[in-house]
């Protein structure tokens, strides 16, 4: 009878053996061991057989065998199964293909990024959490900083981040102003907050501002000490300028207190996005679906998570427009009238400024016959961007030997079969992505964003390595530039995405049978270019 424990035991053992085994083999065809090291990065350093470590523990740690198989999804959408503490995807390979079980939830990228939301409370509690415990400096320190400033003139933008060291088209902008303004002499005095803000900041409470003069850093200050350092500085009549560029995370009393002390009141408010028009600065309702900004305190604001902050937003812009004489920038046309479209506080001066524009410099080469139609997204893999839009155009086609799917930008999603690049467009190296796209011979680049674009140097860089743009209903500026001399399509939805690539039809974007034109994407001066030429 001692022994009967002990054979019981190596009976389960032989059976569990045997079921590893048979899961093995079952799920061995159907695993994608080169995305699972990619995605699951611990599980790599471990070594060892990832499909043994996806059989044994992966799947209960909710990790995905391949990129079309959501774990969490699958137990969430057939609780029978989690009823049964069955590995999902076995169950999904023995019986749920067979019974057409989806394999995720299929509602789709918007309906996660809902689902996933936070409100508008808990992102300022986090943007004031990421600013804790940041050291102070004082106003004499910074009055000592500030001695050689404003000899030849001052120049002050209000931006969202530290444009010296943050990659994106805002950034890029303020970089060009800069250099500009260095050569007419001069001084830039940039302020930006510390933490990471999704809003403008709430009245009253603290806003610490990190000041930058001609790029060197000098450190963090409250606004009293930095409104009490600028107001010392003297600086030659006629020869001081501003711009506003972004306020998120600033507070528009704050803002008016420093323009006050620096003596000045007539500047440039420059529409990069619509933080003037709501806190969802992309328009986007819940993040996921272009509102176009409809009348304060209507139900279409009652539904969506930036309904609350939008009256802040509002009234914030309505006190820096009373009390400044703003001239407002919009690099697009059709950015201007969206802007003007949803401004409910009456006629604004204003002029159309793009940030670049294209010069032809010859044409392009003519690929070898018979490769596939090369595909890219560039940029940040963001949802707002399209990025989930490419994604599943890529995996849905990715066995089509029609195909082949690029990221050119700074970084991968783990795990995809979509051929990455990386590049990063910076001061030193702007055409960086335009001579990338050319190098690789992309035909078309998808930029499907959920938002209308305000000025998109994406598309204008692609424009420029001459690639075909497909662009989304909602695009704004880039759905204007793609109707533009035939730069590209401007399709009504996904459907007819998907439609194009299924029938082949996108075949006729490509290089060869385009024959494009290559252009310099030549970068404008931005408010240097506006100084003095105030536009009603």
């Amino acid at each position: 009878m001692s022994f009967r424990p002990l054979a019981i035991l190596r009976g389960l053992a032989v059976r569990a053996f045997r079921r590893l085994g048979e899961e093995r083999r079952l799920v061995g065809p159907e695993f994608d061991a080169a995305f699972y090291r990619a995605r699951y990065p611990d599980v790599a350093a471990l070594g060892g057989d990832p499909l043994d470590h996806f059989l044994t523990h992966g799947w209960r740690e909710g990790r995905d065998p391949n990129p079309r198989f959501s774990v969490a999804d699958y137990l969430d959408s057939h609780p029978d199964v989690r009823a049964t503490g069955a590995n999902p995807f076995v169950h999904y390979l023995r019986h749920g293909r067979s019974e057409n079980r989806p394999t995720a939830d299929n509602l789709g990228f918007r309906h996660t990024t809902i689902r996933d939301m936070q409100p508008i409370e808990a992102r300022v509690a986090a943007a004031l959490a990421s600013e804790a415990g940041i050291r102070h400096g004082s106003a004499a320190q910074l009055a000592a900083a500030l001695a050689r400033a404003g000899k030849g003139g001052l120049h002050v933008t209000f931006s969202h981040d530290d444009y010296r060291t943050r990659l994106g088209g805002l950034q890029i902008c303020i970089q060009q102003e800069a250099a500009a303004m260095a050569r007419l002499g001069r001084s830039h005095l940039n302020l930006h907050p510390v933490g990471r803000w999704p809003t403008l900041r709430p009245e009253g409470e603290a806003a610490p501002l990190r000041v930058l003069l001609d790029e060197q850093d000098l450190g963090v200050f409250e606004p009293a000490a930095l409104a009490t350092a600028l107001a010392k500085l003297t600086v030659p009549a006629g020869e001081g300028s501003f711009a506003i560029h972004s306020l998120l995370g600033h507070a528009a009393d704050v803002t008016l207190d420093i323009l006050a002390a620096l003596r000045l009141s007539t500047g440039f408010y420059w529409l990069h996005d619509y933080a003037s028009l709501c806190a969802g600065f992309n328009l986007l309702r819940d993040d996921v679906e272009d509102c176009g900004g409809p009348p304060p305190g209507s139900a279409a604001c009652a539904i969506c998570v930036f309904g609350p902050a939008r009256e802040r937003h509002l009234e914030a812009h309505r006190r820096l427009f009373e009390r400044l004489d703003l001239t407002v920038v919009s690099p697009a046309a059709p950015t201007l009238e969206t802007w003007r479209a949803a401004w409910p506080f009456g006629e604004a001066r204003a002029v159309v400024h793009p940030h670049a524009r294209l010069e032809p410099r010859g044409d392009a080469s003519t690929p070898a016959p018979g490769r596939p139609l090369n595909v890219a997204f560039v940029g940040h893999a963001a949802g707002h961007k399209g990025w989930p839009v490419f994604r599943e155009l890529a995996l849905t086609f990715a066995a089509d030997d029609r195909y082949r799917f690029l990221h050119l930008g700074d970084t991968p999603e783990p795990g995809l079969s979509i051929d990455f690049h990386p590049v990063r467009v910076s001061a030193r190296d702007p055409r960086a992505m335009t001579g990338a796209l050319e190098r690789l011979e992309v035909d078309v680049v998808l930029f499907w964003p959920l938002w209308r674009e305000t000025f998109s140097f994406a598309a204008h860089e692609a424009v420029a390595a001459g690639c075909a743009l497909i662009a989304g209903p909602d695009s704004g500026n880039v759905a204007a530039l793609a109707r533009t001399d035939d730069f590209g399509w401007v399709l009504p939805d996904e459907a007819a995405l998907s439609e194009a690539f299924a029938k082949g039809t996108v075949a006729g974007l490509s290089r060869a049978s385009r024959r494009p034109t290559l252009y310099d994407l030549v970068l404008s001066d931005m408010t240097a270019d506006l100084i003095g030429a105030r536009t009603t």
